[in-house]
C-alpha cells in the first residue's frame, strides 16, 4: 500500500444534505421546515412561549437570591485534624498549611479555601495557617500554646457619605448661620437708618 492509495472506509465521510434546490430532491419547497410561517424562519427562538398568555416561567413566584460573592471553603474541624496528627498524616512539630491539608486526603481542594471548625478535641499544640477559623477555634489553638495564621484579609467597612465629619460640618454652618430672630433685627436697623438718612434729606 502506498500513501496515494489511502482511503476512507465507505461511508465515513458523509457529505451535508442540500436543502432548497428542487421538488425532485426531497427536500425542496420548506427544505425540511414543515410549513412557512415563524418557526420556519432562521433566527427565531420562541422557548416558553405559550400563544401569547403569560409564560409559566413568569407566572410562578420568586423566592429567595443567589449570592454570587458567597466562597465555599472547604470545612476542617478540630476532631479531624487531631485524628490526622494522631495517625501520623501530619507532622505537628511543623507549620501546618493547606497544601499539605490538601495532601493528606483530609480536606477537599476548594477555590476559596479552608475554613476550621470548633467541633471535637485539639489537644497537641500545632502551628497552622488557614484561610479561615472561627474565633472559638483560634481561641482553642492559643490556650494550647498554638498559633493560628488566618490568609484571608477581613472585611473593611465602606465610609458612607452620611458619616459623623459631614455631620460635625452641618452643625458647625448652623452655628455660624445667623438665626431667624437676628436677621429680623438686622432688617429693622437697616429700615430705620433709611428712614433717618431721607428725614435728613428733607
Amino acid at each position: 500500500m502506498r500513501l496515494n492509495e489511502l482511503r476512507d472506509n465507505p461511508n465515513a465521510r458523509k457529505s451535508r444534505t442540500r436543502v432548497g434546490r428542487g421538488i425532485g430532491s426531497g427536500k425542496g419547497k420548506t427544505a425540511g421546515r414543515g410549513h412557512k410561517g415563524q418557526k420556519s424562519r432562521s433566527g427565531v427562538a420562541i422557548k416558553g412561549f405559550e400563544g401569547g398568555q403569560m409564560p409559566i416561567h413568569m407566572r410562578l413566584p420568586k423566592r429567595g437570591f443567589n449570592n454570587f460573592t458567597r466562597k465555599d471553603f472547604a470545612e476542617l474541624t478540630l476532631g479531624n485534624l487531631q485524628n490526622a496528627i494522631t495517625k501520623g498524616l501530619i507532622d505537628k512539630n511543623n507549620p501546618i498549611t493547606e497544601v499539605e491539608l490538601n495532601a493528606a486526603g483530609i480536606v477537599k481542594k476548594s477555590k476559596a479555601g479552608i475554613k476550621l471548625l470548633n467541633k471535637g478535641d485539639l489537644k497537641d499544640k500545632i502551628e497552622i495557617s488557614l484561610s479561615k477559623a472561627t474565633k472559638s477555634c483560634v481561641k482553642v489553638i492559643e490556650e494550647l500554646g498554638g498559633k493560628v495564621s488566618i490568609l484571608e484579609l477581613p472585611k473593611v467597612k465602606r465610609i458612607r457619605k452620611k458619616d459623623g465629619t459631614h455631620e460635625e460640618e452641618k452643625e458647625i454652618k448652623a452655628e455660624s448661620a445667623p438665626s431667624s430672630q437676628d436677621s429680623e433685627e438686622i432688617k429693622n436697623k437697616e429700615v430705620a437708618e433709611s428712614s433717618t438718612q431721607e428725614t435728613a434729606d428733607k
